[in-house]
């Protein structure tokens, strides 16, 4: 049964929070969108940009758990961890290792393909008319190996993503020069994937949904939302600085910022901050035609406007650990391999906090038990890609309308022993 228009407070103005409060200003309701930074300000703004509609996989992949002493013990590998950190890491990461197995990979990839699988067309979809819609670009999207070698021992990664229905080209390394001539040997083999999509400017693209959402009535506060209010079972607001702002639901979209809040309302959020980095490269020589995952360090190369961006790896800190320079330098190391030659006029460098789930899978749904309550947040890596399609379910929801996907995998309550429906 459809229900009538409500006053929905959102917390977190990223992609997210803003897909969901143009979809529900076009369900009809009333929307304040609150964020403690503004819209597009966090991890929306520092992501790689592209639309990864193929990135069903997760970090935990088959293998992992060897991989880590390695990987931590060598400069040249994309994982950073500070020892000091590893207290407070270790109750969340070994339980999140457990899922570094095939059957969770593709039980994830199928759980996560309904949010991510046709994030291009969910982005046309959401950005048209709002005059943000020219930052999203179709494209294609190329993982470059260093050999064929390379590329078959991602040998499950690409018959998921053949299951699922993309459909890619493989290259050598002399076919994908034709290509792309800007790069270098260092890609010995190629598969470029089709109907993937970038976004010219990610901070920009969000802000400017939001001003989109203001101008429609949406009303946009910025300020940190400490609780959720509520009379016995039912949400009637959110506290802001000492005061309580009225609303009949909340929508928690704060990404890695939501677990406190979510707790608060009674539910498990086992969801510990991942370090994610950028490195963009302002104006330079030459610039590449689509986004390429460069497999040897685990990062993406996306042409942005007027820059590179390089975006990727992993870290764990905590929020409060300063980023490490290692990072930065080694993707300078792997592009000046990559692309000889590259020149820039200015570089500058980014930190943010990506919100990882035990099982890397987003919460997306109402909070049983308190009417009025929704989570949209834990997309991993992946948020941009499914903001949209997350905060259209969100919108239906909220709209007491059923979406036409199986919600049951992103249960807000799926950790909490003995909540239920």
């Amino acid at each position: 049964m459809e229900k009538d228009a409500q006053t929905v407070a959102i917390v977190g103005a990223g992609i997210v929070g803003v897909s969901t409060a143009i979809w529900l200003l076009r369900e009809g309701h009333d929307v304040l969108l609150i964020d403690k930074a503004g819209p597009g300000e966090g991890t929306s703004f520092g992501n790689a940009g592209l639309l990864a509609s193929a990135a069903t996989l997760p970090v935990p992949m088959p293998g992992l758990l060897k991989k880590i002493p390695r990987m931590l013990l060598s400069r040249n590998e994309p994982l950073f961890l500070r020892l000091p950190h590893l207290p407070k890491l270790l109750p969340w990461l070994l339980p999140y290792l457990r899922f570094s197995n095939e059957t969770a990979a593709r039980q994830r990839a199928t759980d996560v393909f309904p949010i991510i699988g046709d994030s291009l067309a969910d982005h046309q979809a959401l950005s048209g008319g709002t005059g943000a819609e020219g930052f999203v670009v179709p494209c294609d999207y190329a993982f470059g190996y260093q050999s064929k070698s390379g590329y078959m021992a991602d040998h499950l990664s690409w018959s998921v993503r053949k299951q699922q229905g993309f459909e890619w080209d493989e290259l050598s390394g002399d076919s994908f020069r034709d290509y792309d001539p800007i790069y270098s040997n260092l890609i010995g083999y190629a598969a470029v994937l089709k109907n993937h999509g970038r976004i010219t400017d990610p901070g920009a693209y969000v802000k400017a949904l939001a001003a989109y959402a203001e101008a429609q009535g949406a009303r946009i506060l910025r300020a940190e939302v400490s609780d959720v209010v509520r009379d016995t079972a039912r949400v009637t607001g959110v506290r802001v600085s000492g005061d309580t702002i009225p609303c009949d639901a909340v929508v928690l979209a704060a990404g890695t910022w939501s677990k406190s809040l979510a707790e608060n309302l009674g539910i498990s959020v086992p969801l510990h901050p991942e370090s994610g980095f950028h490195m963009e490269l302002w104006e330079p020589s030459k610039m590449p035609r689509s986004p390429v995952m460069l497999a040897a360090g685990k990062f993406v190369i996306t042409p942005m406007e007027g820059r590179i961006r390089l975006a990727g790896m992993v870290g764990y800190g905590g929020f409060d650990a300063p980023p490490p320079r290692a990072a930065y330098e080694l993707f300078e190391t792997y592009l000046r391999q990559a692309i000889p030659g590259l020149t820039w006029k200015d570089s500058t460098h980014w930190m943010g906090h990506r919100p990882a789930m035990r099982d890397s899978i987003p919460m997306i749904g109402a909070v049983p038990g308190v009417a009025g309550a929704y989570t949209g947040f834990g997309h991993d890596h992946v948020g941009l890609t499914g903001g949209p399609k997350t905060g259209r379910i969100l919108a239906q929801l909220i709209s007491g309308k059923t979406p036409n996907i199986n919600l049951a995998p992103y249960a807000p309550e799926r950790f909490t022993p003995g909540l239920r429906r």
